[in-house]
């Protein structure tokens, strides 16, 4: 019984701390006046997390070498034009995902890496995601879900990676 309200104490902190950081995070935005909703910013800290998350969800898939920072920038640069192509309440909600991700008490309570993200250790970013892929708390679950489905759609989406998997490319054939 003690346990089970410890628990319940633990979590009622944690959503008030996640509450409170996504205010600050919302506060310290610039947002313009004349828009219900702003449009999905990939900001300093948004990039730094997705440069993280970028190499950790494409393991084993992105060549070593020179091109390695430029794949991965191909790969974020997709994901910010995939998030801008959302309608602007889904933006919002990715926005909010990676404020939480870029506010640090929240990234260390929410994904143990206490760090800032260029700082963070592949080992244990790809901890982080398969923790919250895992999860028994479906918001974690959700946020890995977005976030595999963004990078991996953005990787997928480059004409290059398409050898890896066997795809030749679309194939037309016009009947005359």
């Amino acid at each position: 019984m003690a346990g089970r309200r410890a628990f319940l104490k633990v979590g009622m902190g944690a959503a008030l701390v996640l509450a409170l950081g996504g205010g600050i995070y919302r506060a310290t935005q610039p947002t313009p006046a004349r828009a219900p909703l702003p449009r999905f910013v990939l900001d300093g800290e948004a990039r730094a997390a997705l440069q993280a998350i970028v190499p950790a969800m494409l393991a084993g898939a992105l060549a070593p070498g020179p091109a390695y920072a430029t794949d991965v920038d191909g790969v974020i640069a997709r994901v910010h034009a995939a998030i801008l192509s959302l309608p602007l309440a889904s933006q919002k909600e990715v926005q909010d995902l990676f404020g939480l991700l870029a506010l640090a008490p929240a990234r260390r309570l929410l994904t143990g890496i206490a760090s800032p993200w260029g700082q963070a250790a592949p080992a244990a970013v790809q901890a982080f995601l398969q923790d919250w892929r895992v999860s028994q708390f479906g918001m974690l679950r959700a946020g890995y879900g977005a976030l595999q489905n963004l990078v991996m759609a953005a990787w997928y989406a480059a004409p290059a990676s398409w050898a890896a998997i066997g795809y030749p490319g679309a194939q037309l054939e016009w009947a005359p």
